[in-house]
């Protein structure tokens, strides 16, 4: 991980940083000829990130990272920014926040098929507490040209945030407790007794930065109403936001059942929103079984269209 960062800092400084005479001299002329080789800015936005998405797979499985800072894969961020996208159709610019960033991947994907398909000017902040990660997100801003137009914030998503409320809030959320029991106080997704869950946590902190009748796209664990500590969580959404969805990604694509992971639809109260007549619930079909997963791709826009989104026509 470290060498990427240091690798991807000499490309974008256009030089080799020597520090205590190292590395050496003939280490120094054997890296400048490689990187003569590399023209970052004759690649598109799309095509780096991807790059780099591919260096952080490979560095993940041989640093054996934890499970939460595992990268979403691309076919899980493209069906996020393909909901999205409908549901911001008509807007003229758009801000996106994203609680649990690490390395930028998922935040940046969903930007960029915002770019392409709706032509407009799309701002991202993203946040996370691991210095490494957000190194990587650095990284992926500066390559991508989104120096003006991401913000990256190092420090504890939970804890207060000086950000401006978003028109949408997108995470994979970190799953398990969250250890400091004292930063929670003020939350109504709190466990009552011992630590909370920290997809809780970030759910209800993601939605308190979200404009009124602004979204949340969460991915959660798929059994995020089967626990004990979901009551919590249910009746803060009842007082806050309207649950339009939850769709179950294909049981294929995890180790087991337990790792299941679901996309979570929320809409904050205010402005235009409502509950949709009918609330989006679903499984994805195998990714492999392309005709079935286009036909539920179909039926979610259907739904978007007829339910979601009729206040707005």
């Amino acid at each position: 991980m470290d060498a990427f960062i240091e690798t991807c800092n000499n490309l974008l400084d256009g030089q080799v940083m020597v520090e205590d005479d190292k590395p050496d001299n003939n280490t120094v002329k054997k890296l400048d000829d490689l990187y003569s080789q590399i023209d970052i800015s004759s690649l598109d936005s799309e095509t780096i990130r991807k790059a780099i998405q591919m260096v952080m797979i490979k560095a993940i499985t041989q640093d054996k990272i934890q499970a939460n800072h595992q990268i979403t894969p691309d076919t899980i961020a493209f069906i996020i920014g393909y909901i999205v996208t409908r549901i911001f159709e008509n807007y003229e610019k758009l801000s996106i926040l994203d609680l649990a960033a690490g390395t930028g991947n998922l935040l940046t994907a969903i930007m960029n098929q915002l770019n392409k398909a709706l032509k407009i000017d799309v701002n991202g902040i993203g946040i996370d507490n691991d210095d490494s990660m957000l190194s990587v997100a650095n990284i992926n801003a500066q390559m991508q040209k989104k120096h003006d137009s991401l913000e990256l914030i190092h420090q504890d998503s939970i804890n207060n945030l000086l950000v401006d409320d978003v028109d949408l809030v997108v995470s994979d959320l970190p799953v398990g407790y969250y250890p400091i029991d004292e930063n929670v106080q003020n939350y109504q997704t709190k466990a009552s007794d011992g630590h909370s869950y920290a997809h809780h946590l970030l759910i209800e902190q993601g939605m308190n930065h979200v404009k009124d009748g602004g979204f949340g796209i969460f991915l959660v664990p798929s059994n995020i109403f089967e626990t004990k500590e979901s009551k919590g969580l249910l009746k803060w959404i009842q007082g806050s936001a309207y649950f339009q969805g939850l769709l179950n990604l294909p049981k294929d694509i995890f180790q087991n059942n337990k790792a299941q992971k679901a996309i979570l639809i929320l809409q904050k109260h205010g402005s235009h929103a409502k509950q949709a007549d009918q609330v989006m619930i679903g499984e994805f079909p195998s990714f492999k079984n392309t005709k079935e997963f286009q036909h539920f791709v179909a039926e979610i826009v259907q739904w978007e269209e007829k339910d979601l989104l009729s206040s707005h026509k």
